[in-house]
This record gives C-alpha cells, sequence and structure tokens, in this order.
C-alpha cells in the first residue's frame, strides 16, 4: 500500500485524505522517492523501499499511478477521483486499487475513498474489499492534523472485518527541491501481533522528489 513520496504529508490524494486541487488547467508530474522502512496504515510493507509515480490533474480530475518495491515483487497502484473546494472546505471522492507483482505479499485491495479537510484538519475514510482469506471487507477512518512548521500528527483505525489502530507523529521539509521527513509510528497491538517478526514502534526516514 502507499505512500512513500508523501510519507511525511499523510493526507496525500492516492491515500484518500485530501484529494486533488482544482486546477485551472491538465497538470502532469511525477515522483521518486525512498524510505528506511515502508509503513503504511501502521503496518510493515518493507525494509529500505524505492519508488516512483506518475500524476495527471485537470479541473479537480486526478488519475495516477505508483510503484514501489516490496523486496518479494512490487507493489503497483492505480487511483482517481475529484477533488474540489467548497468555500474553505476541501472535499474528494476517488477509488485506489493496491496491486502486486508476487501473490506470496499480499492479495489485490481496492477502495472507495472520501476525503474532507478545513484548516489544519483532514479526515479521510475509505472502504473497500480485500483479495485475501476468500474475501473480506474492511474500512479505515484517519484523522490528519498539520501542527505546523513542517510537523504533523496522524491517528488511523480499522473497521468492519479489520481491527487494529495507529498514532503517527512526523516532519517534512524541502531542501534544494529534494523533500526529506522523518516519522514516529506507534501501531496497536492488533496490528503488530498480525505481523509476525515485525517490532511495534519504528522511526522511518524518507527523501523524494517531483518534477
Amino acid at each position: 500500500m502507499k505512500t512513500l513520496t508523501k510519507l511525511f504529508s499523510v493526507a496525500a490524494i492516492a491515500a484518500g485524505s485530501l484529494g486533488a486541487p482544482a486546477l485551472a488547467s491538465a497538470d502532469v508530474s511525477y515522483n521518486v522517492g525512498f524510505v528506511s522502512e515502508y509503513y503504511y496504515r501502521g503496518f510493515f510493507q518493507a525494509e529500505s523501499s524505492a519508488s516512483a509515480g506518475i500524476d495527471y490533474e485537470e479541473g479537480g480530475i486526478y488519475v495516477g499511478a505508483w510503484t514501489a518495491d516490496v523486496g518479494d515483487g512490487l507493489e503497483y497502484d492505480l487511483y482517481g477521483g475529484y477533488g474540489t473546494d467548497i468555500g474553505a472546505i476541501s472535499v474528494s471522492v476517488g477509488f485506489t486499487g493496491y496491486y502486486y507483482t508476487e501473490d506470496s505479499f499480499d492479495e489485490t485491495y481496492e477502495e472507495v475513498n472520501l476525503g474532507l479537510a478545513y484548516g489544519p484538519v483532514s479526515i479521510g475514510y475509505s472502504f473497500g474489499e480485500w483479495d485475501g482469506d476468500g474475501g473480506q471487507d474492511y474500512d479505515f477512518l484517519d484523522i490528519t492534523i498539520d501542527l505546523g512548521k513542517g510537523f504533523y500528527g496522524t491517528y488511523g483505525t480499522f473497521g468492519d472485518e479489520f481491527d487494529g489502530d495507529y498514532f503517527e507523529v512526523g516532519y517534512g521539509t524541502t531542501v534544494a527541491e529534494v523533500d526529506l521527513g522523518v516519522a514516529m509510528i506507534f501501531p496497536s497491538d492488533d496490528i503488530t501481533d498480525a505481523q509476525d517478526g515485525v517490532e511495534g514502534e519504528a522511526i522511518v526516514f524518507s527523501l523524494g522528489k517531483s518534477f
């Protein structure tokens, strides 16, 4: 699952938290990134993971693709949706599919993403289905607060047939047009118990560049 290049800005469009901003004209962007450890929604994915992606936005509509090294093959995500501003409130609706080149790593996730943001607070709600164990429904709620000066805090929790929650705090900045970040991740026992051999808390360093 996503996202490396937006690790220290958790409200990323592919994660379904905010959605794409409305644009007056078409825009294509590319991104590359690297993290010391790849975590998503509190779950450990891989060590030392590199990523790359492409995004297209026009008039609030966005589509994109993103891939990352997960050790045992690749993860590749396809996503799209629409985001707009209503006064001071940003809203979005979209779809994200998480796919893998090796079934031994994980099974497909496909979900609908809803987002709402006002001032420093953004709320994302996603619901979908995981193909593992014959198919399981899940939902995920996350709340992110921009603490200012590059700092943020996020709380996320799973529901339906999935269990677990996590808390994340981090910092991000840009130096010489390169995005740098560090995050501390605190998964609940439900998450760590579901991953054999994975320790609980983690400190993750990231770097990325968009162009």
